[in-house]
């Protein structure tokens, strides 16, 4: 199930929903607006499986974590040469949720029409321990992943 933002048209999907749609479309992508140094030592969703590749594009850039000014121009750039086109289904992802919502909204006022942000995100909230990757979240949820 998915939640619209009326405001913008992008909607929280969740993880295995992501999984799903990913699996079923072969045109849909998986962006991960998470900084180099998350994707080094965090790990990235491996969709090798699926027979696609993650595209990686630092919503904020590390280590200062300014944005990146040439974030939706980097993504068109990508994009387009994956051959998408504005109608395909684009999922973006962080650690929580957080930046991807802000990176697909970004790229819904761009005129791409089918933007979601993946619920929750690779790693999810804190638990009650202070560490995150147990509560929800694309680790969570037992989905592939690996170490860069």
């Amino acid at each position: 199930m998915t939640e619209v933002d009326a405001q913008d048209g992008v909607d929280d999907v969740s993880v295995e929903e992501v999984w799903e749609r990913l699996r079923q479309d072969p045109g849909a992508v998986l962006v991960d607006v998470r900084t180099q140094a998350e994707w080094a030592f965090v790990g990235v969703p491996d969709l090798s499986s699926l027979g696609k590749e993650l595209v990686c594009i630092e919503w904020q850039q590390f280590p200062a974590g300014q944005l990146n000014p040439s974030f939706t121009s980097q993504l068109q750039s990508e994009l387009a040469a994956r051959g998408a086109s504005q109608g395909t289904e684009l999922f973006f992802i962080c650690r929580s949720g957080h930046r991807s919502l802000h990176s697909a909204e970004a790229m819904a006022k761009t005129g791409y029409r089918a933007c979601h942000n993946v619920a929750g995100g690779f790693e999810g909230p804190l638990d009650n321990e202070g560490h995150r990757g147990s509560v929800s979240g694309w680790k969570a949820a037992g989905l592939p992943w690996i170490q860069r």
